[in-house]
């Protein structure tokens, strides 16, 4: 998919205004800027429909419930408020995010208390991640000696904007000369990716970690679209050796689709080509955006 509107300014959506993004700004004394005090979520639009839009609402409602921020506005609205961002920005194909922040309170100090949230949204042209929407050659990853926040620190059913230790896992495998990071928990066991789940395949069968990790809106779709093509599904707690020895391993996520990993640590994933497996499934998944069948129509 080609990108739109390369020359013209994107229009951002904050507190009631689509302001071009130039003008789109927050308070230096806002609680996400001096804390990581909000959370987001992501979806995509493909082909003039927003994929699973309601879903992605939800979730992000469940997250802000969960850390106790107070949405400005009701589901019904937010929605529209989405759709007509897409609009503005005069896109078919779309990276769309929304932001709550917690707010400025009335000192810039930790206190939760008394502030007033922010809410934003923007859309840009759909960006592809690594392997993005066509198979290519696969990605390398590299499994990382920092460890995934355990859940009894942090929910990871929360989407929350704080993402350093993602980020610095990414940053660690990046200079080791890896395309991204396999993430482990204090357990030992792999948890997801920075921004992604993940799934190994072994004779036919998927294999998906089952805790410590976000509840993604692709990983569900593909459990749909696995029991559609009568394959099997198995949450389970996977070791970096289940990665070693896979016959496909594979990413998913919003923003980037599904796509291959081919290398882990070093070791070549089976002949070091996406499976097929990993193909039929990503084919599936093209198919359902284009399809619009789970999709909400944008003009």
């Amino acid at each position: 998919m080609k990108d739109e509107r390369n020359n013209k300014e994107s229009i951002v959506y904050i507190d009631g205004k689509y302001l071009p993004e130039s003008e789109a700004k927050i308070s230096v004394f806002d609680h996400i800027v001096l804390y990581g005090d909000g959370v987001y979520d992501t979806c995509c639009a493909w082909g003039g429909k927003v994929f699973k839009l309601d879903r992605h609402i939800e979730r992000f409602y469940e997250s802000a419930r969960a850390v106790a921020i107070a949405m400005p506005l009701k589901k019904a609205e937010l929605k529209d408020v989405i759709l007509t961002t897409v609009r503005r920005n005069e896109l078919r194909d779309a990276y769309i995010k929304m932001i709550v922040t917690r707010g400025v309170g009335e000192k810039p100090l930790l206190s939760p208390y008394n502030c007033i949230p922010s809410l934003i949204i923007f859309a840009k042209p759909y960006m592809k991640l690594a392997g993005g929407n066509s198979m290519g050659g696969g990605i390398s990853v590299k499994s990382s000696s920092l460890r995934k926040i355990p859940p009894e620190c942090w929910d990871p059913r929360i989407k929350a904007i704080n993402y350093l230790n993602h980020v610095l896992m990414r940053f660690e495998a990046n200079e080791a000369g890896a395309d991204d990071a396999l993430e482990l928990g204090t357990d030992g066991y792999v948890a997801e990716a920075p921004g992604y789940n993940v799934f190994v395949v072994k004779k036919g069968i998927l294999f998906t970690p089952k805790e410590n990790i976000l509840l993604g809106i692709t990983r569900e779709t593909i459990f749909e679209l696995a029991s559609e093509m009568s394959l099997e599904v198995i949450e389970n707690r996977l070791t970096i050796f289940d990665f070693y020895t896979a016959d496909e391993v594979f990413f998913c996520s919003t923003a980037g689709g599904i796509f291959p990993v081919v290398k882990v640590d070093g070791r070549i994933v089976s002949d070091g080509t996406p499976g097929p497996i990993t193909k039929s499934i990503n084919k599936a998944y093209i198919d359902l955006l284009e399809s619009g069948e789970k999709s909400t129509e944008i003009y």
